[in-house]
C-alpha cells in the first residue's frame, strides 16, 4: 500500500467527487481527521454515502436525505464495514470534510488535513476489518505526509460534531500504530 505523487492510494477504489479544491499554497498536510458516517443513519447496506460525496443523493429516496439536499461535502477516504477503501479526493487536494473547525489554534482544518470516514455511527462498534485498514492507511499516510496529529471530528468541531463517536477505540488504534511503527512512539 502506498500513496503516489498524485496523492492517490494504490489499493483504493477511486470514485471521483467534484467537492474539492486546491489547498492553500505552502500549507503542510499534518493532521488526520477520523469521522463516521452512514446513510441512512445506522444503515450500512447501500451507497448513500457514495451518493452524498458525488452529489448524486436523491432527497426522495429516504426522509433523512431531504436534510442533505444541495449539500456539497467530500472526504479523502471512506472505509466500509468490510474494510474496502474508497478514495474520493486526492490527498494533495482539499476535501470538504471538516467544515467550521480548528486545531491547535489554526482554523479551517480542511486546509491542512486528510479526512478518513469510517462507515459507522455513534451507536455501533466498528469492525476489525475497519481497524486493520485504518491502521494500514494511517501508516501509509504518515510515510507520505508530515502528519503530526490525529483527531476525531469531535475534537476539531466540538460544538457541532460527535464522531467518530464513543464506540471508536482510540486506545486500540493508537496502540497498534505505536506497536507497528517506532515513528508513532
Amino acid at each position: 500500500m502506498y500513496i503516489d505523487a498524485d496523492g492517490l492510494l494504490n489499493t483504493a477504489h477511486f470514485i471521483f467527487s467534484p467537492n474539492y479544491d486546491d489547498r492553500p499554497h505552502g500549507i503542510d498536510i499534518n493532521l488526520l481527521v477520523i469521522h463516521n458516517i452512514s446513510l441512512p443513519p445506522n444503515d450500512f447496506t447501500g451507497n448513500g454515502v457514495i451518493d452524498l460525496f458525488t452529489n448524486q443523493i436523491d432527497p426522495q429516496a429516504h426522509p433523512y436525505y431531504q436534510t442533505l439536499a444541495g449539500l456539497k461535502v467530500s472526504t479523502h477516504f471512506f472505509i466500509r464495514r468490510t474494510g474496502a477503501v474508497i478514495q474520493f479526493v486526492s490527498c494533495n487536494k482539499r476535501a470538504w470534510h471538516a467544515g467550521i473547525s480548528y486545531w491547535r489554534k489554526k482554523e479551517r482544518c480542511n486546509d491542512f488535513s486528510i479526512g478518513i470516514e469510517l462507515e459507522g455511527s455513534d451507536t455501533i462498534a466498528f469492525t476489525d476489518n475497519q481497524y486493520t485498514q485504518l491502521i494500514a492507511l494511517t501508516q501509509c499516510l504518515y510515510q507520505r505526509y508530515p502528519i503530526q496529529d490525529i483527531a476525531g471530528h469531535c475534537h476539531i468541531a466540538p460544538e457541532r460534531k460527535t464522531d467518530p463517536g464513543p464506540y471508536f477505540e482510540w486506545q486500540r488504534y493508537l496502540s497498534a500504530l505505536r506497536n507497528d511503527n517506532k515513528e508513532f512512539q
